[in-house]
């Protein structure tokens, strides 16, 4: 079940217990997968289509988000620029461009909204973002003065970037970003990422010898340090471009949803919050999802419950992270076809059992 239809069974077991309990339904994600829809959702916006270039520069249909309002366009780079998109055989960070996803930027800037949410993660290339920035009307030229391509093995060969001339971006743009790499070195993009979009060891090389080039190059001409800082090296350095390019700013993908669904002001009054995952184990106690979750509960002083398919961590680690009651669904062996079946009646069952018995225990 995705967020929404989750919320929707925790309800329906509550309102089993007493329709007379407030209820406020707040879908979450952490960022990554899902989180296009839940802004939508949250925005009552549309999906739309655009045609765009791939990683490759082959013409596909991506998806963005426009919320309702149009003031505000929800992005995930993914869909435009993702390693999704190619087969096994094509993956070289050294050929792919993030210019798909410009291509979504400048025009939802263009349809005239105010604000951008960009999501970075899953994506096929190790550009800085140059393939972006050319999309909005960067160039970016070598010591012979030649416009170069924008792609990854081109950023060693930059010796002058020019802004465009006639496009501007004065919208505010906040990018779900859960890495905290900078943009080169041991830890930056290439050495951490490259290698899983294809990169060997000869590549990986070339390719932070770039990105230390593009720092450079930046640095000089417009005066802004950018590559130490945290999530820089994201998504092969798009968190730098978009900072660089676009004036970016970078928010884990989980607070970035909770402000935006104003998570803080809804826990007003509140007296019981139920979250879940399909599994708890070691995993979801580093998670970023559930840690934002029970941060806020607990500094709300809000008792927080986690109901769940597998339960796989003892009392003490749940304590670490501050959930004070946690379940599974499952009231039998079954098997995983059957337990995905049973999701929603599973779901609604365990949140009536919880909450009936902190009902009639407050009653008397």
């Amino acid at each position: 079940m995705d967020a929404p239809q989750v919320c929707q069974a925790m309800a329906d077991g509550i309102r089993m217990v007493s329709p007379e309990i407030e209820i406020v339904s707040l879908p979450m994600a952490d960022g990554g997968e899902g989180t296009l829809d839940l802004l939508l959702w949250y925005s009552d916006g549309i999906k739309k289509k655009a045609k765009v270039h791939d990683p490759l520069g082959r013409i596909i249909e991506a998806e963005y988000g426009i919320s309702a309002d149009k003031k505000t366009a929800f992005i995930e780079m993914a869909t435009a620029s993702g390693l999704g998109l190619l087969k096994a055989d094509e993956r070289n960070p050294l050929k792919t461009s993030t210019f798909g996803t410009g291509e979504i930027i400048k025009l939802v800037i263009e349809a005239g909204v105010e604000n951008i949410i960009l999501g970075i993660g899953g994506s096929a290339t190790n550009d800085a973002g140059i393939g972006m920035a050319h999309a909005l009307g960067w160039q970016f030229f070598d010591e012979n003065k030649q416009n170069l391509e924008p792609i990854g093995e081109n950023l060693m060969k930059i010796t002058k970037i020019i802004p465009p001339q006639h496009f501007s971006v004065n919208i505010n743009v906040s990018v779900a970003c859960d890495v905290t790499n900078p943009l080169f070195g041991e830890n930056g993009a290439a050495f951490v990422y490259a290698p899983q979009k294809g990169a060997d060891a000869k590549m990986v090389t070339q390719l932070d010898a770039g990105l230390q080039n593009i720092d450079k190059i930046f640095e000089r001409d417009f005066g802004r340090k950018l590559a130490n800082l945290s999530g820089t090296g994201a998504a092969g350095g798009l968190g730098f471009g978009t900072m660089a390019f676009l004036n970016a700013t970078l928010k884990e993908g989980v607070k970035l949803l909770m402000d935006f669904c104003d998570f803080d002001k809804n826990l007003k009054d509140v007296n019981l919050i139920i979250t879940g995952e399909g599994k708890i184990d070691n995993q979801t106690l580093q998670g970023k999802l559930i840690k934002g979750i029970t941060d806020r509960a607990n500094k709300a002083n809000i008792p927080i419950a986690a109901i769940c398919g597998t339960l796989s961590v003892s009392p003490q680690e749940l304590q670490q992270i501050g959930i004070k009651y946690a379940t599974s669904i499952l009231n039998s062996p079954m098997t995983l076809d059957d337990a995905l079946k049973y999701g929603h009646e599973g779901v609604r069952n365990a949140t009536y059992y919880l909450v009936n018995l902190l009902h009639h225990s407050k009653r008397k």
